[in-house]
């Protein structure tokens, strides 16, 4: 990697955590640093499961409990049995910490309007521009893609979702058990499943079935709305192309429904072209091939 990229990315990052205060051990002129006032932000007026506000920050679950407890100490946060749920411990705002939460609020306001101030219109513009691109990228830069057994707890939520949104796009829903790919076929050697993380959440999936004798096959390809257009479909495609490929495949095809037409934008602009129909899937309309060498 270029030198002078990595260069410019720790100048952004000096800059941007001087510039935010993320080095103050008083963050927004609060008796608490940025960790503990991210926290009190994200339980919010509403409360937040803990299992959830792990996933959502990425934070190690020994750390998180360390700062619910300072927040606790502090009297604005309590911690308990869910709702309906006694196995769920759900964060909660006290009285003190939605005020707190509230005053948070307005002196972020105050920080960001501070950065906006000095410039003119015309350099508000780039600026906030740019920033909502950074945070495009550094979201795409999370996501971690690494195979997965079709079995194991992300991967079933995955395919859960992606079982959902079929039914809710296809003219005529979507059976789940009609998909005609068990889990033995697409594990090694037979084919390889992967999974798509953000932290611990599960936002995409795709699989290849590597038949003797025969094409490889995409299935199974979903991406979570929360992450489509970060490229998350694009590299789980060339993920699975480099596995069929390295696995001695020459070409790979797919099949998929005229109602998606996400996916049969990202097929035709990866490179496949359209072919007659290869088998009876009752929901395809439009049947893929693409070569690999």
């Amino acid at each position: 990697m270029d030198r002078a990229l990595v260069d410019v990315v720790r100048r952004f990052n000096r800059t941007v955590t001087q510039r935010v205060g993320a080095l103050d051990d008083s963050y927004l002129a609060r008796d608490r640093p940025l960790a503990q006032s991210r926290l009190l932000w994200e339980i919010g007026p509403e409360g937040a499961e803990v299992a959830a506000l792990r996933t959502r920050l990425d934070l190690d679950a020994g750390y998180l409990s360390r700062l619910l407890r300072t927040l606790e100490g502090a009297g604005l946060v309590v911690v308990g049995p869910g709702e309906g749920d006694a196995r769920v411990r759900t964060a909660r705002l006290t009285e003190a910490g939605r005020a707190e939460w509230e005053l948070l609020d307005r002196s972020s306001d105050d920080l960001a309007w501070s950065m906006l101030a000095p410039l003119t219109d015309g350099q508000r513009t780039r600026l906030t521009a740019a920033m909502a691109e950074v945070e495009h990228l550094l979201m795409a830069s999370l996501v971690a893609i690494e195979p997965c057994h079709p079995g194991e707890p992300g991967a079933r939520a995955c395919l859960r979702a992606y079982a959902r949104e079929l039914a809710a796009r296809f003219d005529s829903g979507f059976d789940p058990d009609s998909s005609g790919v068990d889990d033995h076929e697409v594990v090694p050697p037979a084919g390889l499943f992967l999974v798509a993380t953000v932290g611990s959440e599960a936002v995409g999936c795709g699989a290849v079935r590597l038949p003797s004798g025969e094409p490889a096959e995409i299935k199974r390809l979903w991406v979570s709305p929360s992450v489509r257009g970060l490229g998350v479909g694009r590299r789980l495609l060339d993920e699975l192309e480099r596995h069929a490929a390295a696995a001695g495949a020459d070409s790979v095809r797919l099949d998929t429904n005229r109602s998606l037409t996400e996916a049969i934008q990202l097929y035709r602009r990866s490179g496949y072209r359209e072919i007659p129909p290869y088998n009876r899937n009752p929901y395809a309309h439009h049947w893929f091939a693409k070569s690999l060498t």
